[in-house]
């Protein structure tokens, strides 16, 4: 279509994961299959994975702001984490550290902003935050993300939306009533030019029939960000369990690069674009 009228972001989560995460997330760009990623600050060996997206200019970079993998930048945050030894631990029990006030919110926003001077200090343009595992939405974090976004001239901060798709399993469940929840509570600080989140049915797994039936929900005129997590699998690098049951890395990167993706575009009228298009002024969020 000449003019299509639905706009898509594809932004890949977990730049800075792994190695093997890091390069498939770099051939999606290098094939322009994906327009932004969020880069895990906390990463190991950052700076040469980083390196990788160097010859890409049109691919957007944003914080995936980290309270749930690996280890702090911050001394404070490290002496608040001495039960899990040093490291944060997993998301549920961080969430409830935060909610508690165990872990105050001025230890989170000295961590935070640790991160994103990491990637400052490497001469990156951030362009939105959004956070791993999505735990900004927390009560309290997402204002405190927004004064970070605020404070570093960031322009966008992801707002994590339900998504009420068959089946319905007891995790999925559970997952959109507190996306739902955390979500309401949000919107009203969120900015209007946002743009509407999908994904998070097929998170970790995207295949061609979740994105049919998302597609087809899309409004004409709209901008959209979808969540993804392309890849390279190394069982060398990544032995979690956990992570190898959510994760199919390789399916989503072979999705997003392949053909039927760019026939689904056409069909709905989808153009892909950056967070650099998109006009200050679209006024997404209802």
């Amino acid at each position: 279509m000449s003019n299509p009228s639905i706009r898509l972001i594809v932004n890949a989560d977990d730049f800075g994961y792994f190695p093997c995460v890091s390069r498939g997330i770099a051939k999606a760009a290098g094939l322009g299959a994906i327009n932004a990623t969020g880069i895990l600050a906390n990463g190991p060996q950052l700076e040469r994975q980083i390196g990788w997206l160097g010859e890409y200019d049109k691919l957007d970079l944003g914080v995936h702001l980290n309270l749930t993998s690996r280890q702090p930048l911050t001394a404070p945050m490290a002496a608040k984490l001495e039960s899990s030894g040093g490291h944060f631990p997993g998301a549920f029990a961080m969430a409830g550290q935060i909610l508690s006030r165990r872990i105050p919110l001025e230890t989170v926003r000295a961590e935070w902003r640790a991160q994103i001077e990491t990637l400052l200090c490497l001469k990156l343009r951030l362009r939105f935050l959004n956070s791993h595992e999505h735990i900004h939405l927390l009560p309290g974090l997402f204002t405190l993300a927004l004064e970070l976004a605020a404070e570093y001239d960031i322009p966008y901060l992801r707002l994590t939306r339900a998504e009420w798709l068959p089946p319905f399993g007891l995790s999925s469940t559970v997952r959109n009533l507190v996306m739902q929840t955390l979500a309401s509570v949000n919107r009203p600080r969120a900015d209007s030019a946002t743009p509407l989140f999908i994904g998070l049915g097929g998170s970790g797994k995207l295949n061609l029939a979740y994105l049919r039936q998302r597609f087809a929900q899309l409004q004409a005129g709209g901008v959209y960000e979808l969540m993804c997590h392309p890849g390279l699998f190394d069982p060398g690098e990544i032995n979690d369990p956990r992570l190898l049951a959510y994760h199919a890395w390789e399916q989503e990167l072979a999705l997003l690069t392949g053909p039927q993706i760019q026939d689904l575009y056409a069909e709905f009228g989808i153009r892909l674009v950056n967070f650099r298009e998109i006009s200050l002024s679209t006024g997404n969020i209802p």
